[in-house]
């Protein structure tokens, strides 16, 4: 005999169905949205492993505290900014474009196009040689669309790429590596500090549009640290700890401007897609006092060698410190794995002062209302 059910029951019985349904068709929860990642060696967690080319980490000490103890290509002794982003999304690290273990389910993460040693300019680390320039990073991200496109169909690639955390961190080797790589460059023949300062910007808005034209829509723009006073520019300026003026002059003329520049651009397209991150500020706040977030020292590298340890590069046969954690520099150019946690979590709960227009924990709890 047909059983009778009633209306409320049969609600009842299908609430957990539609939940279900629910949970697959609209918007991911922030934990599993994809992170995609573009820029240079501050951010690349092993692209360059795969290129032919001197701007690589992939040999020891690099990665001495990564959960392998193993070199990653990450310039690090451990995780690097991308990574702890990661974790503050609930997802595990994006693989590298050209890692050949991208494929399938992995690509949904999203994907880190960042090469060391590239800038803003298609001439910045040409020293490098074999890099995967900007330009070409763009054109990786549209290449990764079509391959998801492939898997998941175009409507959940745009909706996968739209909802996407994004990260970008340009601008430093602009100076370093080419503005003050010699006494004198092309560059510092054509330009002034200003003059040229205002020309990267100008071309860093273009690149920042064709992404949004790529469909990223929640976008973490990284200003440059304090050039001048990291140990390799120390090194440099004569040995007595003061802080290079010409890269100190050009940080302090790029950030200002770059924070600009994306107000202008969120204007423009009549929403807060670009977030300024004063990267400056955040390493000036421990450079300035190491001591007051436990750093013995902001002025020498923990792997290096020469006057603070910034001289060349970390390799196998440099100084090394044995406590990584009271350090702010792992070698003369990138933060340790405990200074990129502080920065990270300045990324995260920042006040506007440090990230503008917006801190990531206040953009995840927007979109998680979405």
């Amino acid at each position: 005999m047909a059983k009778h059910v009633s209306f409320a029951a049969a609600v009842t019985t299908l609430l957990p169905l539609v939940a279900v349904l629910l949970f697959v068709v609209m918007p991911k929860a922030h934990g599993a949205r994809a992170f995609f990642v573009f820029g240079d060696s501050l951010v690349d967690n092993g692209n360059n492993n795969y290129l032919a080319t001197t701007a690589r980490a992939d040999s020891p000490p690099y990665g001495i505290d990564y959960p392998t103890h193993r070199p990653t290509g990450r310039f690090s002794n451990g995780l690097n900014i991308p990574d702890l982003i990661s974790q503050k999304l609930g997802a595990e690290p994006t693989l590298p474009y050209l890692s050949p273990e991208l494929n399938g389910d992995k690509l949904l993460v999203g994907a880190n196009f960042a090469s060391a040693g590239i800038g803003i300019l298609p001439d910045t680390g040409i020293q490098f040689a074999n890099i995967i320039r900007i330009g070409q990073q763009l054109q990786n991200f549209e290449e990764y669309q079509s391959r998801v496109s492939a898997l998941i169909g175009p409507d959940q690639t745009e909706r996968l790429v739209n909802q996407a955390v994004v990260l970008i961190t340009l601008g430093g080797n602009d100076y370093v590596n080419n503005y003050f790589l010699a006494p004198i460059t092309a560059r510092r023949l054509q330009y002034t500090i200003p003059e040229f300062t205002k020309y990267l910007i100008s071309e860093y808005r273009k690149i920042l549009e064709q992404l949004y034209n790529l469909g990223a829509r929640r976008i973490l723009v990284t200003g440059s640290g304090p050039l001048g006073c990291v140990p390799s520019q120390l090194a440099l300026a004569g040995g007595n700890g003061q802080c290079a003026p010409g890269p100190q002059q050009a940080a302090f003329l790029y950030n200002p401007q770059l924070v600009q520049m994306i107000q202008g651009l969120n204007q423009e397209l009549g929403s807060n897609y670009f977030v300024a991150v004063n990267a400056m500020k955040m390493q000036k706040d421990f450079i300035s006092n190491p001591q007051a977030f436990g750093f013995i020292t902001s002025k020498v590298a923990c792997c290096g060698q020469g006057p603070f340890n910034g001289v060349g590069i970390c390799n196998p046969t440099s100084n090394l410190c044995p406590n990584r954690e009271v350090y702010a520099f792992w070698d003369p150019f990138h933060p340790t794995e405990r200074a990129n946690k502080i920065i990270v979590e300045t990324i995260y709960t920042g006040s506007e002062e440090y990230m503008n227009p917006m801190n990531l924990s206040t953009i995840m709890a927007l979109d998680s209302m979405i």
